[in-house]
């Protein structure tokens, strides 16, 4: 794989220019190859797509390809899946490196990674893992954005995780938790909703007032996407991650909630396998502007109402 020189690197900052998604009322997608055909030819408006970085870490070939011939009327969201932000090792530099000729390459408006480990020992794993909260851990969460951002020249945006167990040895809570690594490292928040209602489901806990704490005054971009339901072990229902459906009516609930305060922001439907077909999934993005708009109409009218 080819990693850009110090001299491209300088070179590419100088003329870095940063598409204007921070339009906050673009509702966007994850990207797969299967639609691209539909997409161009349907041309929709006022949406982006999001990519994981992993996949674009190459030189060349058919994946740049794609992608470049969708960047010129859409703006990209990167999404890293590996940087295993809360590991207790070093990061990778090289794959720091190539994340970064990713950003470099793609200029892309929002750029986001988890809150989780999924390497040890050189070894990368299938897996968003969890990690206990407790200062240790955050001192070397806060270690890592750091050094990210330094790489990458620009902001982050750390994505709350989905859990299966939790650490006996925690001392705050999640939110705490991300609420300190903002504060200390200058990051956003990615504020995935599906996985506040897995995560409140398996641990027995109201995904509302989860989201009472959360840091939303630094949430950059919101994430939709659908859960698989089956019976752990113990005969207890178990939600999983799995961005294989459409979104249910309990996270469109909490969706709605959060714009009521937020009003308009960036959000992304993830659908990444058994994908359905285009036409499908883009009934999803109107579904979610129609109730981003909606709401936050409702919600301006209320305020004005009280004045």
């Amino acid at each position: 794989m080819r990693t850009m020189a110090h001299a491209d690197v300088v070179a590419v900052h100088q003329r870095l220019r940063f598409p204007a998604s921070n339009d906050s009322r673009r509702i966007g997608t994850s990207f797969k190859h299967e639609h691209l055909a539909d997409i161009l030819d349907a041309r929709p408006q006022e949406t982006f797509f999001e990519v994981h970085a992993e996949n674009y870490m190459g030189a060349g070939g058919p994946p740049h390809r794609a992608l470049e011939s969708l960047r010129h009327e859409h703006p990209l969201s990167v999404h890293g899946v590996c940087m295993s932000i809360g590991g207790p090792r070093p990061l990778d530099s090289a794959h720091l490196k190539r994340f970064r000729d990713v950003c470099l390459r793609y200029e892309p408006t929002l750029v986001s990674e988890h809150l989780a480990w999924s390497s040890h020992g050189g070894a990368f794993f299938n897996d968003l893992l969890p990690l206990p909260y407790t200062r240790e851990t955050l001192a070397l969460v806060c270690a890592h954005v750091d050094q990210i951002q330094d790489v990458i020249r620009r902001p982050l945006l750390l994505e709350n995780p989905s859990t299966y167990v939790r650490f006996a040895s925690s001392t705050m809570t999640e939110s705490e938790f991300l609420k300190t690594v903002a504060d200390r490292t200058g990051c956003g928040l990615l504020l995935d909703l599906n996985n506040v209602f897995v995560s409140a489901t398996n641990h027995g806990y109201d995904a509302r007032t989860y989201l009472e704490q959360f840091p939303l005054d630094v949430v950059g971009e919101i994430h939709l996407a659908g859960h698989a339901e089956q019976l752990d072990d113990e005969g207890d229902r178990l939600l999983i991650d799995s961005h294989d459906r459409a979104v249910s009516d309990a996270v469109w609930s909490l969706y709605e909630h959060v714009i009521e305060q937020l009003g308009p922001m960036p959000t992304l439907i993830e659908w990444d396998s058994d994908l359905p077909e285009w036409k499908v999934l883009w009934n999803q993005v109107m579904q979610a502007r129609m109730r981003m708009m909606r709401t936050s109409a409702n919600s301006t009218e209320e305020a004005v109402h009280d004045l």
